[in-house]
């Protein structure tokens, strides 16, 4: 069976056509269409065994366990050490992966967005191949719940993919972040397996319902990523295979959902554990410390801030800074290991403020009945950086084509906010603008596109 598959930086989507030839969401966790794109487990080896198992009797059995040969004889004595029996569940994505992390933070091994990492510069064979591994173990997880529910046995996939997986480290990045992405993919069970832009799927998702031809600025702002793609849509260029032709111009940067949640994370709420406050010599507290802990897409800022040595220096300062009891605070966020969870909050936040002038954050995992209110100029003051490189992106895409567009097309998370649209509306004058289905576009698109590339 054919399906589009959104492997998402904030969630995951499954799409089939139906027998009215109309696209249908897949239910992958408890009747939700989307499953955020997290994974939890109690240590990071046991996501090799998670994959191991699944692979026997396969195609890639051999190969996989020669290269993973070291980390699979350290199971028995890791299983051992964390009293898991044999048919134990050890291994937990979407929102049970959340639930296991706020109940036990400071045991485990826990990942959000892990995309967002595939195409990262300088990363080791071992790196990768642990990047593989997790999203081998997420696609089979999801791929076996999708089959589940449709009592049928998935084949054929088109993924969705970003313009640039990162800003720096251009085209080498991109076929890093892809293989990783298409060797998982092939593991999990898919026989065949292509890629697709994903503000072209947006877009084509969009192109269904055209009656004439329009020259379309698709914005796409996902949680790992903002891409840009300026494409040439309507009954003239709908049946074309080969869209690349159609295409204007593309830009795109790994900056995206996750970034404001961040941002929002860092201005709006690191203050109550010390952040711009002294030492008492009358320095300021440094501020890499607040960041490394709020930086939850960086995978070496976060290795960084939880190493025991780090914990030693922030204890060791306690004694030296002068509102200790906003320090004990962070210090607790680092030995429990709960940046996530503050990050969890900034995001709430986020959301919430698309309709609504405040929100009251939860922070009572620091401190019984701690909370904080933020508002949207705090939003706005937080991201305002984070939406000026997006608006950028969407000039540039513009000078690029050397046209202006007849419409721009909104979707994504993030591209409900109202910030972001005043933004665009200022900085590229009065073009239409319209907004599709912000979590459903980007799956339509690529589940259309898999039925016409396949069938």
């Amino acid at each position: 069976m054919i399906v589009g598959f959104d492997y998402g930086s904030s969630n995951c989507a499954m799409g089939v056509m139906n027998a009215q030839n109309a696209v249908e969401l897949v239910s992958l966790e408890q009747e939700n269409y989307y499953l955020p794109s997290t994974l939890y487990t109690q240590h990071s080896a046991l996501v090799v065994d998670f994959v191991a198992q699944h692979l026997t009797d396969s195609v890639f059995e051999q190969e996989f366990k020669t290269q993973r040969q070291a980390l699979l004889n350290s199971l028995p004595r890791i299983k051992s050490d964390l009293d898991i029996s044999v048919n134990e569940q050890s291994l937990f994505i979407g929102r049970e992966a959340i639930a296991e992390y706020v109940q036990f933070p400071e045991e485990g091994y826990f990942v959000k967005s892990p995309k967002s990492f595939f195409g990262a510069v300088g990363l080791k064979q071992g790196q990768i191949n642990f990047f593989e591994d997790i999203a081998t173990a997420m696609i089979l997880k999801i791929k076996q719940r999708a089959e589940s529910a449709l009592q049928k046995t998935l084949t054929h996939t088109v993924i969705g993919r970003p313009v640039n997986f990162q800003a720096v480290g251009g085209e080498q990045s991109n076929q890093q972040a892809i293989g990783i992405l298409e060797r998982a993919a092939k593991r999990a069970g898919f026989k065949d397996v292509a890629f697709l832009y994903e503000p072209l799927a947006a877009g084509i998702d969009y192109e269904s319902g055209l009656r004439k031809d329009q020259k379309v600025l698709v914005v796409d702002i996902g949680g790992g990523t903002s891409d840009c793609s300026f494409v040439q849509m309507g009954p003239s260029f709908r049946g074309n295979r080969d869209r690349d032709d159609d295409f204007l111009a593309h830009s795109g940067k790994r900056i995206g959902g996750n970034d404001l949640d961040i941002a929002l994370s860092y201005h709006g709420l690191m203050p109550l554990l010390g952040l711009g406050s002294e030492f008492k010599s009358g320095l300021p507290l440094p501020n890499q410390p607040f960041w490394q802990a709020c930086k939850i897409n960086d995978v070496n800022l976060q290795s960084q801030f939880y190493t025991e040595a780090h914990s030693r220096q922030l204890i060791a300062q306690l004694r030296d800074v002068c509102q200790p009891e906003l320090f004990k605070r962070l210090i607790a966020l680092q030995q429990n290991k709960q940046g996530h969870q503050l990050v969890q909050q900034g995001e709430a936040a986020k959301i919430a403020l698309s309709t609504q002038q405040t929100f009251t954050c939860d922070l009572g995992f620091l401190s019984p009945t701690l909370s904080k209110q933020l508002s949207l100029s705090d939003l706005a003051l937080a991201v305002d950086d984070s939406i000026s490189q997006i608006v950028a992106l969407a000039k540039q895409a513009i000078v690029d084509a050397g046209v202006q567009p007849d419409v721009i097309y909104l979707t994504g998370g993030s591209a409900q906010s109202p910030l972001i649209k005043a933004a665009l509306q200022v900085h590229l004058g009065a073009i239409k603008m319209l907004n599709g289905d912000h979590f459903g576009s980007v799956t339509a698109g690529l589940t259309k596109w898999a039925n016409m590339l396949y069938k």
